[in-house]
Parts: structure tokens; sequence; C-alpha cells
């Protein structure tokens, strides 16, 4: 595992994950982002891969951070299946799972879209936005919101048109960069990006 840094106190590192199958998964690449950010009570994972999760070596450059920053680690989740490493964090790091937005810790800010069964993460202090899996970067040909075949547990089917218009609060953050899962980050011009994607897909 490499930690990018992408600003002071965010880092941003990616995996294979496991279960990837070409023949099932083809819509989306093997390799899937990971974030970890320094609040001010907290050292924060969201949405955290680690592979081999069994190898230590393998948690190395996170162990460095935990024990150098000395804080309690929280493990968020943005979208249920993201569990990724969840587990293996948790019980590593003695960490919190906090999913939704009780009890985050301070500057992590939720995102929630209930209609999309997502919580992105807004880190105010950076100026980041930090989703799941209803904004996407495909071969970082610009933001877009998650295909309908990406339905999974939303309550009901959202078009492209709909799912657009359910980002759309996105658009009151100033934000500048967007840490997607799937595909590159956007680490520059991220309200733009946002605002973008959002009017390409509003039908």
């Amino acid at each position: 595992m490499e930690l990018q840094e992408i600003a002071d106190g965010l880092w941003r590192w990616t995996a294979q994950h496991p279960e990837w199958d070409a023949e099932e998964d083809g819509d989306w690449d093997r390799e899937v982002g990971c974030v970890l950010y320094a609040a001010a009570d907290a050292t924060v994972l969201i949405d955290p891969l680690v592979v081999p999760q069994d190898d230590d070596a393998a948690w190395g450059p996170l162990d460095r951070v935990v024990q150098e920053r000395g804080l309690p680690v929280v493990v968020l989740t943005t979208i249920e299946w993201h569990s990724r490493s969840r587990d293996a964090a948790v019980r590593r790091y003695g960490a919190r799972d906090v999913r939704g937005d009780d009890g985050l810790p301070a500057g992590v800010v939720a995102q929630p879209f209930p209609a999309a069964a997502e919580t992105m993460y807004w880190l105010p202090a950076v100026a980041t936005l930090v989703p799941g899996d209803r904004l996407l970067n495909p071969e970082g040909r610009g933001l877009q919101p998650s295909p309908p075949s990406w339905t999974g547990l939303m309550p009901r089917p959202l078009s492209a048109p709909e799912l657009a218009s359910v980002l759309r609060p996105l658009l009151d953050l100033p934000a500048e960069r967007v840490l997607v899962s799937h595909g590159p980050p956007v680490l520059t011009g991220g309200r733009e990006a946002l605002a973008r994607a959002i009017a390409d897909h509003a039908g």
C-alpha cells in the first residue's frame, strides 16, 4: 500500500478489490480508492480496503499514521457494501465503527442521501468530498452519477436524471476535491466538476 498525500492531513490509497470478477464486475475497475483523514480528535478511515487483510506489512502505512497521531480511530462507511476491511480495521485499532451521521469526529460532516442509499462525507477543512458509489470518475473522463445498473440497495431504482437531482445539494459545498472510490480523484475544481456531472445527467 502507498499513501498518496492529497493535502495536509489527508491521504488516499488504492487497493485491488479481492472479490472483483472480470465477467460479473466489468463495469467497474478492480482498483478502488480509500481515504485517511487526520481529524482533530481522531484518525479517520473512510471505506478502507487493505489487501491482503491478514498481512501486517500491508497495514504498515496506516499503522504508522495511527501510531504517530496517538488518537482514537474512527471507521466510516459510505454505502452498505463497502464493508471492505472495515471490521478488520475496527479490530486492529480498537476503532469506532460509525455509520451515517451519529458520533462523527470533529471536522467531518455527513451528507446523507437516503434515496440513493449512501452517505458521503464532507471534510470542510480540506474542501474535500468523499463519495462512495454514487459519483464515479471512469477512466478520468469526468465525474458522473452511477449508472442505473448500480441501483443496489436503493429504496427504488433511480434513473440518471433522478439521481442527478438527488445529488444537487452537493453544489452548496465549496468542494475543491472529490475523492471518488471508482476512478481517479478530482484534485482541483471539484465543485465545477460536480456541477458538470449534475447538469450533464439532469435530463
